[in-house]
């Protein structure tokens, strides 16, 4: 079936794409990085055992193998990701951890593969800013959890609070713009309409921050994390003229070691 014309299958299409295409990046550079939100995440969650968790947005699994250790013995973990490449590196860590309580889905955030009223916890780690309907999200979320379940998520800020969001705009601004508007790292700088739409759907939910660092060694080490995902859609000039103003902006007295300051927005909610 054509996709001419539909611009949700479109903007699934493209995002379905870049995600393949970086995976093996991002469990080797990224994740480690992104260590602090995961943490923060699970800390929010207090997960016991027994309990029945969705990951949203998977990815790689970081969030996923820290609560299928949390939720033993009795407690069962999915992780629904819409990148089948991303699935299949999150498949092969649970193997090698031989855990036994855990489901992998591709699926997408808009239409939950899953039963209504079904889990305790919805865990979503960087992955809403990326979804292309938010009112369906919220609207799926409430229906998965049960009366009394906590939707955790994690956002980040926008880029005059947040290093890495302004480092991707600025990178940004030099790739031709995404199909679908309002997606990306700082989609959720204003979380507030989000919170509209949980509330609506019978989430009450409010937001924490956290201002969390992270370090890079130079320049080329925060290209390869922060605009790999960017630099798919530049041509080498573009490429060129982004690594100079980020340089000028960025790294002003030169390359070497930079410390990203990032306030990171947790959305904690509980379904009516």
């Amino acid at each position: 079936m054509s996709m001419e014309g539909d611009p949700d299958r479109q903007g699934l299409a493209w995002q379905m794409g870049i995600w393949d295409r970086i995976s093996q990046t991002y469990v080797r550079e990224v994740d480690s990085r992104f260590t602090p939100v995961v943490e923060q995440v699970i800390r929010r969650a207090t997960l016991l055992p027994g309990q029945r968790v969705l990951d949203l947005g998977t990815g790689t699994g970081a969030v996923l193998l820290q609560a299928a250790f949390l939720i033993a013995p009795g407690g069962q973990v999915l992780g629904i990701d819409i990148s089948p490449e991303m699935l299949r590196i999150a498949q092969q860590r649970v193997r090698e951890r031989s855990l036994t309580n855990v489901a992998l889905s591709e699926g997408r955030a808009e239409a939950l593969p899953a039963e209504t009223g079904t889990f305790d916890v919805v865990l979503a780690s960087l992955s809403l800013m990326y979804t292309l309907d938010r009112k369906a999200v919220a609207q799926e979320i409430a229906r998965v959890l049960r009366p009394g379940g906590r939707l955790i998520a994690a956002a980040w800020a926008g880029p005059e609070q947040c290093d890495i969001v302004l480092f991707q705009q600025i990178a940004g601004s030099f790739a031709p713009p995404p199909p679908v508007p309002g997606v990306g790292p700082g989609a959720l700088a204003n979380p507030a309409p989000f919170l509209t739409l949980l509330a609506e759907a019978s989430i009450d939910a409010h937001v924490e921050t956290e201002t969390l660092g992270f370090d890079f060694d130079d320049f080329a080490s925060a290209w390869d994390v922060l605009a790999g995902v960017t630099a798919l859609h530049m041509t080498n000039d573009k490429k060129q003229e982004a690594r100079n103003a980020l340089m000028r902006m960025m790294w002003p007295s030169g390359d070497g070691p930079r410390h990203f300051q990032n306030v990171t927005q947790f959305i904690v909610g509980q379904r009516r």
